[in-house]
């Protein structure tokens, strides 16, 4: 609900694609500069209750946007500064949720199944927030979008402080700041199979992800209608991201993973440019279910892939350069989006993005025969694949 209603307030205060982009570029970039010096300090905290702060964090920075958005005093500075601010919480946020995820899953073969389970239940918002906040913009304004969300923190923290997990005994690194940062960053960059999936995760957040910023373009005026429309558009996605993760929910194993990660990339792409071809409000919900399905098996598969091949004492600063290519591309992409759609168009932009998407797509499968290579010996370890017997 937060985030469409906060594209649609930005669009109604400038009408201005270009400054679309800028909201999402001031959201993110500060998740993409602080992720991996995040990754490093999250090691020497307990995660769960770092996950609370940064849940009373994210409450206030709803609740201060819902109080000047009511009181109609919001302005284009204010809403830099309070996404700017969620970027900061998201950096410390992300990492040490899908770390904190491994201490919920007492069997790893079910590590697969377990982020899919997660990616379906944000899933599930993706598909009702949309829906009720194009009602709730349309009656009574964005404001109380942002107010039902800062309440919401509140059974959040509840379920967080209820928890009776065994808090795994923390370890102080004896690196310091900058040698943990070189640590992690020469495991992403030489260790084949996770730096060939977060680039890949890397370029679909980048160029395909950053389509949302369009949408209140093709809401408004591709499609003649307002912030309604605009809803239905972001639940269409929503379904396409839900069916994604129920369909992950189903597989049993992790083994083939990498298959489905380049066939998202094609399905992203091929939907964006269909998408930049559409001037009917049926069609392009078709082909948003398709970009949503696309999109949402991105992060849930790179998630899964990178967890499951990462050593423990590396996990939560690989994650963090996984929180940089989630939240930290797609604020680049945002503002290229915004820049290009001023000049050429949303859908052109849009058929750009798709062809880039296939590009990548096309690159990852001459890369994977390399990744199984040096993936088969790991998951024979594991026992999620047979060992072949010398003959």
């Amino acid at each position: 609900m937060t985030r469409l209603a906060t594209t649609w307030l930005v669009y109604r205060l400038t009408h201005s694609a270009m400054w679309l982009g800028v909201v999402g570029f001031a959201g993110q970039i500060v998740t993409f500069l602080v992720a991996p010096f995040a990754g490093v300090l999250i090691e020497r905290v307990d995660r769960r209750r770092l996950l609370v702060w940064t849940q009373v964090a994210a409450a206030i920075q709803s609740l201060a946007l819902a109080a000047l958005t009511l009181a109609r005093v919001i302005t284009l500075p204010e809403i830099l500064g309070l996404a700017a601010l969620q970027g900061l919480i998201n950096a410390f946020d992300m990492p040490g949720r899908q770390s904190f995820l491994i201490q919920m899953v007492e069997d790893k073969q079910d590590l697969g199944n377990a982020i899919a389970i997660n990616s379906s239940m944000a899933n599930g918002g993706r598909l009702i927030g949309p829906a009720i906040a194009g009602v709730v913009i349309a009656i009574v304004g964005e404001g109380m979008c942002f107010l039902i969300d800062g309440l919401s923190y509140i059974p959040v923290i509840a379920s967080l402080l209820a928890m009776r997990i065994t808090a795994e005994k923390m370890t102080r690194p004896a690196v310091g700041m900058w040698e943990g940062l070189r640590e992690g960053w020469n495991y992403v960059s030489t260790f084949r199979p996770v730096r060939s999936v977060l680039l890949l995760f890397a370029l679909m957040a980048f160029v395909g992800f950053p389509y949302t910023v369009l949408l209140p373009l093709i809401a408004a005026q591709v499609l003649h209608g307002g912030a309604a429309t605009l809803g239905w558009l972001t639940a269409a996605s929503g379904i396409g991201a839900l069916a994604s993760g129920l369909s992950l929910t189903l597989r049993k194993t992790v083994v083939g993973l990498t298959r489905m990660l380049q066939i998202a990339a094609t399905l992203l792409g091929m939907g964006l440019v269909l998408l930049g071809f559409s001037h009917t409000l049926w069609i392009s919900l078709a082909v948003l279910l398709v970009v949503g399905f696309g999109m949402m098996q991105g992060p849930s598969i790179s998630n899964t892939i990178i967890q499951t091949l990462t050593t423990e004492d590396k996990r939560v600063r690989v994650m963090s350069y996984y929180t940089a290519a989630f939240f930290g591309m797609t604020p680049f992409g945002s503002l290229l989006a915004g820049t290009l759609a001023e000049h050429f168009g949303p859908l052109h932009t849009l058929m750009m993005a798709g062809a880039c998407c296939l590009a990548g797509a096309l690159w990852f499968t001459m890369e994977l025969p390399k990744m199984r290579a040096v993936m088969r010996p790991i998951y024979q370890e594991m026992g999620l694949l047979p060992v072949r017997n010398p003959q």
